[in-house]
């Protein structure tokens, strides 16, 4: 199993940008799914976060009406849709998928351990 997290880039503020996830091996329906980031000297944060099934999604404070998790299962991946982008987003952003179906979006993306498997990252830069 793996997950492939790309889309990541360099854009001015108020860009938008899609990270995908393809997840290999998954069965999305199977898996809460979240996306984190972690910028330079900060602790990895969840940003979004939607359970199985979408049943459920979070997002972060400071993302809310900007960015919005979403899943393809046809193509068997994972985005993340960004609008409205800030300096403040400059970050590397992974994916993740965890196996814990029965807690709400909103614990997965309080929780970076609750997720076993993560992508390798990738990096969004936002800056004039």
């Amino acid at each position: 199993v793996q997950l492939q997290a790309s889309g990541g880039g360099l854009v001015q503020p108020g860009s938008s940008l899609r990270l995908s996830c393809v997840a290999s091996g998954f069965i999305l329906d199977d898996y809460s799914w979240g996306w984190f980031r972690q910028a330079p000297g900060k602790e990895r944060e969840g940003v979004s976060c939607v359970t199985t099934k979408g049943g459920g999604t979070y997002n972060e404070d400071s993302v809310k009406g900007r960015f919005t998790i979403s899943r393809d299962n046809a193509k068997n991946t994972v985005y993340l849709e960004m609008t409205s982008l800030k300096p403040e987003d400059t970050a590397v952003y992974y994916c993740a998928a965890s196996s814990r179906r029965q807690l709400g979006a909103w614990q997965l993306c309080r929780g970076p351990s609750l997720f076993r498997n993560w992508g390798q990252g990738t990096l969004v830069t936002v800056s004039s």
